[in-house]
């Protein structure tokens, strides 16, 4: 990996952030790059002291797509794209399917493989400054069906088709509008609002989250339920969080949740 191009991480009381890193090329995302993410990501969902992950990028921008300048290096024949995109594919995997609520704080470019990481997201919240596309018709190549498969659940055929076909570069007013992103704040409130979103994450149930993204996962798909899921969907009843939450609630208090 380049020395300059990295995906740093931090840690405090539960809440991790991931930092997309190179400088200079407005945090497009090298190979190594997304290799350390799918990494960073499947350590973070199986640390059990992690309530929430936050995916940013460095200074102005989120990440302006992949680094094009390795592509000749990394993409110039069938077997390497093959294993790039896979690569890639699999690092928005390890996003999407995450342990923990995951949020994404979006200012700047967020095109591409940017794009791709926030819309693998849970809960996305941009800037007025925010701009969202994948422009790579002007490139002259296509996107791997399995990126486009996280587009496709997250921003919808419509959406997907206008930035793809028309290379459509859509602002954040029309980002919201098109519910790419949950909510739009000014610059110098994004850090507040991501702030505020993820203490209320933290004050909720751990396994409550983990349990309400798994679910929104499989609704997903059309197939009934069965009567071993319907049973398991009423797990909580055995958790001592449910049973600390309903005496909270009777008690006027907040609760104290430990994640048993």
């Amino acid at each position: 990996m380049n020395a300059a191009a990295c995906i740093r991480c931090r840690q405090e009381n539960g809440l991790a952030t991931l930092t997309l890193a190179n400088p200079g090329k407005l945090n497009a995302i090298t190979l190594a790059m997304w290799r350390d993410l799918a990494c960073q990501m499947r350590a973070l969902s199986a640390d059990a002291t992690v309530r929430c992950v936050i995916i940013e990028g460095e200074g102005e921008h989120f990440a302006a797509g992949g680094d094009l300048e390795e592509f000749q290096r990394e993409r110039a024949t069938l077997a390497q794209a093959l294993v790039y995109h896979e690569e890639v594919a699999d690092a928005l995997a390890a996003i999407r399917h995450c342990e923990h609520p995951t949020l994404a704080a979006i200012r700047g470019h967020c095109i591409g493989g940017g794009l791709e990481i926030a819309a693998a997201c849970d809960i996305r919240v941009c800037d007025t400054t925010a701009r969202f596309g994948a422009p790579i018709n002007k490139l002259g190549f296509s996107m791997y069906p399995g990126e486009m498969l996280g587009l496709l659940r997250t921003c919808g055929e419509a959406t997907v088709a206008e930035m793809l076909l028309e290379a459509r570069i859509l602002n954040a007013a029309e980002a919201v509008a098109k519910q790419i992103v949950s909510r739009v704040v000014a610059p110098q409130e994004l850090a507040g609002e991501i702030e505020s979103a993820a203490r209320r994450i933290l004050a909720g149930a751990p396994k409550v989250a983990t349990w309400h993204k798994f679910w929104m996962r499989r609704l997903a798909h059309d197939n009934p339920l069965t009567a071993e899921e319907k049973h398991a969907a009423f797990a909580f009843l055995e958790t001592k969080d449910y049973r600390e939450g309903i005496a909270a609630f009777l008690e006027k208090r907040k609760p104290r949740f430990t994640g048993h």
